[in-house]
């Protein structure tokens, strides 16, 4: 199995001020696999996120990406983040693009791609998740479900090892889950690997190789998705899941 992990994290701590919120974080993340995040609001979901593709920088502990420590000194940070897609809760497009240009300008500016081989990459991203006839409009006339759609075609663009995905439906109306939701079922059945931090239960247990449950900071418990909803072992598993599931 070692030649399939991505991302091996080991003895993870994330403290702000006073406030530790994540402890001893220890996981790995394989090729072509899909991990769910559950967990209460502040149990540290987003936080653990955002260390792993370093937005936040770890207080302790190690991220081996590929069999290489990211975090010591002199490891190329830019280049690392390169190899990790991420997908926001409020889309993060810039508003004065249109939606082609939203996609392809990362993959110049970062990748250094030409202008005519990241359009033709933009545009095969975009048909993939539903949003070829949108290339010229601009977010402002999108709705939030296309937005997010947008957002996942550019992070498919820039070829990532993993994508990350925090909450990516929180911010939307109701209806317009169901449009994001399926994009992403879509991605997974493709053998891209994902990470997503998300509230969506039924999504989870469909589409998840693994379930991973935060509470106050650790890692309560892990499992197969059948385990972890049908025969949850911890006690504050089996609470936090009583809520959800009916």
């Amino acid at each position: 199995m070692t030649e399939n992990i991505i991302l091996e994290i080991n003895h993870l701590k994330k403290t702000f001020g006073q406030n530790e919120v994540l402890k001893d974080i220890q996981m790995t993340i394989n090729k072509g696999e899909v991990i769910s995040i559950i967990g209460s609001s502040g149990s540290g979901k987003s936080t653990l996120l955002r260390s792993i593709n370093l937005l936040e920088i770890p207080t302790a502990g190690e991220i081996i990406f590929k069999g290489e420590t990211v975090l010591e000194k002199g490891y190329n940070l830019p280049k690392y983040r390169t190899h990790l897609g991420m997908v926001f809760q409020s889309f993060n497009l810039f508003n004065n693009l249109n939606v082609l240009d939203n996609v392809t300008t990362g993959q110049v500016t970062v990748l250094k791609r030409s202008k005519a081989e990241a359009e033709k990459i933009a545009k095969a991203n975009l048909e993939k998740v539903g949003m070829a006839e949108f290339i010229k409009a601009k977010p402002s006339q999108l709705s939030g479900g296309q937005k997010q759609r947008v957002a996942i075609a550019r992070a498919l663009s820039m070829d990532p090892d993993v994508l990350l995905f925090d909450e990516p439906t929180s911010a939307l109306d109701p209806e317009m889950v169901g449009e994001v939701l399926k994009t992403m079922n879509d991605l997974a059945k493709s053998g891209l690997t994902m990470v997503i931090v998300t509230h969506e239960m039924d999504f989870a247990k469909e589409v998840s190789d693994r379930v991973i449950f935060m509470d106050n900071g650790v890692i309560a418990e892990q499992g197969t998705p059948e385990a972890l909803f049908e025969n949850p072992k911890e006690e504050r598993t089996k609470a936090f899941l009583k809520r959800f599931i009916k």
